[in-house]
C-alpha cells in the first residue's frame, strides 16, 4: 500500500495503520527495557526478602530483554539495492541462507504493497539452505527532490522467521498462528544506484538476480521422463510390446497350418 504524504501531526498513526509491524519500534522500546530493568530488581530483592530463588522470574525478564538470536543470514544483510530508474519496474535481489539447525520458514513485509512485491514472497528453508529472493518495485517520476527523497526514506522490508517442524507446507498464516515465536529477523531499507555508473553493488546486484532467474529457470522444467528406457538410437525396450508381437505372430502360424 502506497504511502501517502501526511502532516507531520498525523503521519505516524497513519503509517502505524498501514504497517502494523512497526508498532514494536523504538519508540516503546526504551519503556519496555526500563520496566523489565525494573521487574528484574524488584524480582530480586522479593527473593532475598524471602528467603526464595527468583531463577525462575528472573530467567523469563532477561529473556524479554535479550535479542532473539537470527536464524537466517541476509546479503546483503541491511539494505535493498535498485536501479534508479523513474517510471520503470526495477529488481533487487537478497540471499537468504538458514543457519540454524532447524527448518525455518522466513516471510516478507513491505510498508509500500502497491508497489513492491516479493517471489518468494515466503517459503521454508531446510538448515543450511538458501534461496536468492527477488523483489519488484515500480519507481514513480518524482515531481520534485523533495518528494524523490521522500520516496527514498518511506519504502522499507522486513523479513521475519519461525521455527518450524521439517515436512510443514508454508503458508502465511502459519506467522498468525504463532505470534510469540516470530523473530523479526531484519528491516532493510531500499537504496537507489545509478544503472549507468558501475560499482561493486551494482555488479553484485547483477550476479545475483541472474543466480535467481538460473534457478527459477530449474524450476520450471517437466520432471525428468520416468518412461520406457531408450537403448541406441530409438530402440525401446518394452517387455509388455514384445511379448504382445511375438503372441499375434504365434496366432498367425496357426491359422496358416489350421488353413
Amino acid at each position: 500500500m502506497a504511502i501517502a504524504d501526511r502532516h507531520k501531526s498525523n503521519s505516524d498513526g497513519k503509517l502505524w495503520k498501514l504497517c502494523p509491524f512497526w508498532q514494536s519500534g523504538t519508540s516503546s522500546s526504551s519503556s519496555s527495557s526500563t520496566q523489565n530493568l525494573h521487574n528484574l530488581n524488584q524480582s530480586h530483592q522479593d527473593g532475598v526478602g524471602s528467603n526464595t530463588r527468583p531463577s525462575n522470574s528472573v530467567s523469563s525478564v532477561a529473556r524479554s530483554i535479550l535479542p532473539a538470536r537470527r536464524r537466517l543470514r541476509l546479503d546483503p544483510s541491511n539494505n535493498l539495492y535498485f536501479p534508479y530508474e523513474p517510471g520503470k519496474q526495477v529488481k533487487s535481489a537478497v540471499r537468504i541462507k538458514n543457519n540454524s539447525k532447524s527448518h525455518v520458514a522466513f516471510k516478507f513485509q513491505t510498508t509500500a504493497p502497491k508497489s513492491c512485491y516479493m517471489r518468494p514472497p515466503g517459503g521454508i528453508l531446510a538448515p543450511g539452505e538458501s534461496i536468492i529472493a527477488t523483489v519488484f518495485k515500480f519507481v514513480e517520476t518524482p515531481e520534485n527532490n523533495e518528494k524523490q527523497l521522500d520516496q527514498k526514506k518511506k519504502v522499507k522490508f522486513k523479513i521475519m522467521s519461525l521455527k518450524v517442524k521439517a515436512g510443514v507446507d508454508y503458508v502465511p498464516e502459519l506467522f498468525d498462528e504463532q505470534k510469540d515465536q516470530v523473530t523479526v529477523e531484519r528491516i532493510l531499507r531500499v537504496v537507489f544506484l545509478d544503472a549507468e555508473r558501475p560499482c561493486p553493488a551494482l555488479e553484485k546486484l547483477k550476479r545475483q538476480l541472474a543466480e535467481a532467474e538460473a534457478a527459477l529457470e530449474t524450476r520450471k522444467k517437466p520432471p525428468p521422463d520416468t518412461g520406457p528406457r531408450v537403448v541406441g538410437e530409438g530402440l525401446v525396450i518394452d517387455e509388455w510390446k514384445e511379448r504382445r508381437e511375438k503372441y499375434l505372430a504365434r496366432q498367425q502360424v496357426e491359422a496358416v497350418d489350421s488353413v
